[in-house]
């Protein structure tokens, strides 16, 4: 598979404004991502990555520098730009689920197919794909409420990967769950990884995520210290 640059990042700063100082968030970040990669922004809280993350997917803007993400300029698109762009082609996985509790398993993954105004048999099919994807055929017409945490972070995930998105980036996905949840999830972001190309990036300090990973951003104090790809045996 030919390799195409899904981020790229140069001179980024990243200021915010605190009485009449500034708190600087990130400093000189250059990072290039291709597709298909499995990446991980690791480092202690506060030492930049969600706010990295945030920068990646459009929902925070950088100070200096530019960053472009799927061959679209995030410095020179307005809010309506990037929000087509997330709805698109991006996927989100929090650590909180943000699942609506009035809508079942099956109508929480639809609702970005719906939003990108999808065929209704088309929707059918991506939906039921989605949820089988994640193991959760049999709590389809469930509500969250009545899920386990784990099972809660895999429909988060059926919804973040129904449309096949070229990018998906995740915060802390694991942070909320015991350790043969978080094992299993991982698993199946690895398998999605390979099988449909999706290139990931999350942010977390979770060792559990760490052996999964083909890439490993360090970051402390806003900067990238280190910049590591991972070998795996075969």
């Amino acid at each position: 598979m030919k390799k195409h640059i899904v981020i790229s990042i140069k001179s980024l700063v990243k200021r915010y404004p605190i009485g009449n100082n500034f708190f600087t968030a990130l400093k000189d970040i250059n990072l290039t991502l291709n597709t298909g990669e499995f990446t991980g922004l690791v480092g202690p809280s506060g030492s930049g990555k969600t706010t990295l993350l945030n920068v990646i997917g459009g929902l925070d803007s950088a100070s200096e520098g530019t960053v472009s993400v799927l061959d679209h300029s995030l410095n020179n698109t307005s809010h309506n730009e990037r929000a087509l762009l997330r709805r698109k082609h991006m996927g989100f996985i929090f650590q909180s689920y943000n699942l609506l509790p009035v809508y079942s398993v099956y109508e929480n993954v639809e609702l970005p197919l719906i939003l990108n105004k999808v065929s209704p048999l088309d929707r059918q099919k991506k939906v039921n794909q989605a949820i089988e994807w994640v193991g959760l055929s049999d709590k389809r017409d469930s509500r969250p409420n009545t899920l386990s945490g784990g099972q809660c972070q895999r429909t988060a995930i059926a919804r973040a990967i129904v449309h096949q998105p070229d990018l998906v980036l995740a915060d802390e996905p694991t942070a909320n769950l015991d350790a043969e949840n978080s094992h299993h999830i991982m698993k199946i972001l690895t398998k999605l990884n390979k099988e449909i190309s999706t290139s990931f990036v999350f942010a977390t300090h979770d060792e559990k995520i760490m052996g999964y990973l083909k890439r490993i951003i360090h970051l402390e104090d806003g900067m990238i210290n280190k910049d590591e790809k991972i070998k795996k045996s075969k």
